[in-house]
């Protein structure tokens, strides 16, 4: 058996998890408010601005800068896309601050957008808004983003704690709070302990339980798994994105499942499938423009035709807009196409439903306080926000948003809090515990069960659902958990042991896959991205509720709680009376 690694603890005063949009926001904003001498760490996966969803971004950020869109207008898609399930003071804290956000990240963290031949900065259409206010940088958005944040935060005293995995929350004596975080020192193959009197939770969510997936393939849940064995309440964890149009370049390419932008289908681009035919009028009045849930059961809905492509999937086509002005609009798209042999400009593309974005997460109030105090949790690890739907845009936006509201709340509070929190030990032991597990087994097929696990997740869990194939679901993921406690990984040297993480990786979407599945099954209506065939209708929406999943003994428990409309009611609209639903040009 190997020996349990030395256990090395570390002090800080604001401790973030995770460096994209919402940590590195989270930094900046934590430096700025928090009391002179506080000590800030930011620990990261992998490596600082290399890693997470938001470098990966690609189509924009949704802000109202006027031309006749407003907050009030923003917030009105987000409730109506989010099927009126959002926390409404989160979803206009969201629009609200979007438009103080895009002006500091170009005027203090240095971005760049694109802009309008009068200055202006430009907005393209994206699926199921009323306005066009997407701002973006081409169609690499998010590398801006992420490479301008990340010079801001490499020059200010931010401690910096790179390939340091985080593995268990780790409550104080009396339980009241939180004391601090297990990790991994990925390098060194050791285990420390990091106290701190705040912690940021902004891991990101990452659904690779699925066959079809954009993140990449370190994002694992590990955020929304650790909070779940803390006993914090999760909502909305049915809800998981499928981004309509997933690059389908065949089996054993990494390729497959990564995004081709909404912003094809804002700028007029055409669903076919296997026969030519455009088919996604036949599912909805919008067509392509159509909210994202909508389009990817569309897509899927043809697959089940057998209305396929070569490799099962659809086809996006662009070359009715003209080849030269496809390539100048979506350079990097272009690329990335004709990486993997198709050409987006003057052909056609396969695309398939893929799994992209998490509506749920770990129940915040407005201002990212949790449950457990001194955990804060931001960007796609927190719940709220979104609903049952994520608008296309409204990702990184959270990300930043909320990143810089963690970073000030957190700031102003560490001032109040005068000494560090003494751990559980219980707790503390039994999370060394629950990591060592693997290095007693003996080393088995990893990689092959967690292929087992994402076509179980797609198969029972995915784009559409019935509570039978849940059910059946469950019982799979049972069999895929207990194979995983008996598989070990070889651990004579710790150091750089990625069998260890890839085991770790796939205990924490087995975790998270039954929660997706027990939420979905308690859902018995169907509401955006959560379509259950046995019950379709949307149910009562102002009877509208959410579920919270919370740990019970050694399982999940799920019960529903009524959803607050604090802002408006269905029926009702925060727009001034007479405003037209959508302007002019308008992906609506």
């Amino acid at each position: 058996m190997t020996k349990r690694p030395l256990l090395e603890q570390h002090d800080t005063d604001i401790l973030i998890l995770g460096t994209g949009g919402a940590g590195l926001f989270a930094a900046l904003h934590a430096q700025q408010t928090a009391p002179a001498g506080t000590r800030i760490t930011i620990a990261v996966k992998g490596l600082l601005g290399k890693c997470g969803c938001t470098r990966m971004v690609q189509g924009g950020y949704n802000v109202a800068l006027g031309g006749g869109d407003t907050v009030e207008r923003h917030f009105m898609d987000t409730i109506k896309g989010g099927k009126w399930l959002p926390n409404q003071e989160m979803a206009w804290k969201l629009c609200e601050q979007a438009v103080v956000r895009i002006r500091e990240l170009e005027n203090e963290v240095g971005c760049f957008f694109d802009r309008n031949p009068d200055g202006t900065l430009h907005q393209k259409a994206f699926a199921g808004q009323t306005a066009d206010r997407t701002v973006h940088k081409g169609d690499l958005t998010g590398i801006e983003i992420i490479n301008r944040l990340m010079e801001q935060v490499l020059s200010r005293p931010v401690e910096k704690l790179q390939e340091h995995r985080a593995i268990g929350l780790i409550p104080s004596v009396d339980g009241k709070a939180l004391s601090g975080v297990l990790m991994i020192d990925m390098r060194r193959g050791t285990l420390r302990f990091v106290r701190a009197k705040a912690v940021l939770m902004a891991t990101g969510g990452g659904p690779t339980m699925y066959k079809y997936h954009t993140p990449s393939g370190d994002k694992t849940m590990d955020g929304l798994a650790m909070a779940l064995r803390a006993g914090l309440p999760l909502r909305d964890m049915e809800m998981v994105q499928f981004h309509p149009t997933g690059l389908m370049a065949g089996k054993g390419t990494k390729m497959t499942g990564t995004v081709l932008e909404e912003g094809l289908r804002g700028a007029g681009g055409h669903l076919l499938n296997g026969n030519g035919h455009r088919f996604m009028f036949d599912h909805d009045r919008l067509g392509e423009r159509a909210t994202r849930d909508v389009v990817s059961r569309g897509i899927y809905a043809e697959m089940r035709k057998s209305n396929q492509a070569p490799h099962r999937g659809m086809f996006i086509s662009m070359a009715h807009l003209g080849p030269d002005l496809v390539r100048q609009k979506f350079k990097g798209m272009v690329k990335r196409c004709a990486d993997s042999g198709f050409d987006l400009a003057a052909g056609k593309v396969e695309v398939v439903p893929t799994a992209h974005y998490f509506m749920g997460g770990v129940v915040v109030d407005a201002d990212t306080r949790t449950a457990l105090e001194g955990l804060y949790v931001a960007g796609e690890d927190a719940g709220g926000a979104h609903g049952s739907n994520r608008l296309g845009g409204n990702g990184v936006a959270n990300s930043t948003v909320y990143g810089g509201v963690a970073g000030d709340v957190m700031g102003r509070d560490v001032a109040a809090i005068k000494a560090l929190r003494d751990p559980d030990l219980s707790v503390l032991d039994a999370e060394i515990d629950r990591v060592m597990h693997p290095l007693s087994r003996k080393p088995g097929d990893i990689q092959g069960l967690r292929d087992v696990l994402q076509e179980t997740m797609w198969d029972h869990a995915g784009v559409t659902r019935t509570g039978a194939g849940m059910k059946r679901g469950l019982a799979k993921l049972s069999e895929i958990g207990g194979e995983l406690m008996e598989m070990g990984v070889a651990g004579d040297d710790l150091a750089f042991n990625l069998t260890w993480h890839d085991w770790l990786n796939l205990r924490s979407l087995c975790d998270i896959s039954e929660v997706i599945t027990r939420a979905g099954l308690a859902r018995e209506n169907s509401r955006g991205a959560h379509f259950r065939e046995d019950f379709p209708e949307q149910g009562d929406l102002d009877q509208s509720y959410f579920t919270v999943a919370k740990r019970s003994g050694d399982g999940v428990e799920i019960e529903r709680a009524p959803v607050e409309f604090t802002i408006v009611r269905p029926g009702q609209s925060v727009l001034p009376e007479g405003e037209p639903e959508t302007l002019v040009g308008a992906a609506e």
